[in-house]
Parts: C-alpha cells; structure tokens; sequence
C-alpha cells in the first residue's frame, strides 16, 4: 500500500538516505515501498538531543534509518540504562521501546520514545516547580 503524504512549502522529508525539500508550494508525494520515512517535525538532530530521553529518540531514529539497526544497539541500551538508573519511573516507558525494536517496529518505537520525551519534560517541570517550593520555604524560614 502507498503512503499518501502533504508537504508544506519548503517541508523536508526523509526517505530512506535522501533528504528531499519541497518548492514554495504545497505537495503531495505518493510513496510506495519499503522504505524509512521522516517528517522533518519528527527528525531530532544531534544538536537538538539535549537530554537523556532526547538522546534515546534520536538512537531510536538512527536504528530507524540505518541499513543496520544493530550498528546502534549499544548506545540505545547504554543510555536505557542511564535514564533508568535516574529515574526509575520511565521504565514502562523504556519497555515499551524495547517491545517494539525487539519486534521490528522502529517506527512505532519513535512514537513510544516521544511518550518518554513528554514524561521527561513533566518528570523536569515537576522538579523545578519543587526546588521553588524549597527555596520559597527557606526564605520564609529565614525572614521569620
């Protein structure tokens, strides 16, 4: 079956090695085969992997888009380790990853890993809003 994708005006796309940028005008493409395929929103480049889950997502993408996902097995597993040790909470999320590279989804496994992304990001922001509880409670201790 082919896949049926919109491209904006000057939108990216991946297909398998080739990146390919549309004109100044809306596009479609009509993809047929079996080949890796990245919207240029759902491609993370190494500069912009700036945190553990991030990194994951972009091991992730690379398995994806790689002849050979195994090349970058080792990394993926070492950084599941990482993020796991620091905060064991994101294991299911971890696992569900793993199910759906160990089954061969790496698509599906990209999806799961923007779900351990969006975990992260609350994992992060619930940590802020309390250092700002702590620090609002030392001020209070001291002024008091």
């Amino acid at each position: 079956m082919a896949l049926k994708v919109e491209l904006k005006p000057n939108e990216r796309i991946l297909i398998g090695e080739a990146v390919v940028t549309n004109c100044n005008q809306r596009s479609w493409l009509v993809i047929e085969g079996v080949s890796p395929i990245l919207r240029e929103k759902d491609i993370l480049t190494a500069a912009s992997a700036d945190t553990p889950a991030k990194r994951i997502y972009l091991a992730v993408q690379l398995m994806y888009t790689a002849r050979d996902p195994r090349a970058h097995h080792d990394v993926y597993f070492g950084l599941v380790r990482e993020i796991v040790q620091a905060a064991p909470s994101t294991w299911d999320y971890v696992e569900n990853i793993n199910n759906q590279i160990l089954t061969g989804n790496l698509y599906k496994a990209l999806r799961e890993a923007k779900k351990l992304i969006a975990y992260e990001e609350e994992l992060l922001q619930h940590a802020k809003r309390s250092a700002n509880v702590q620090k609002r409670i030392k001020a209070n201790v001291k002024s008091a």
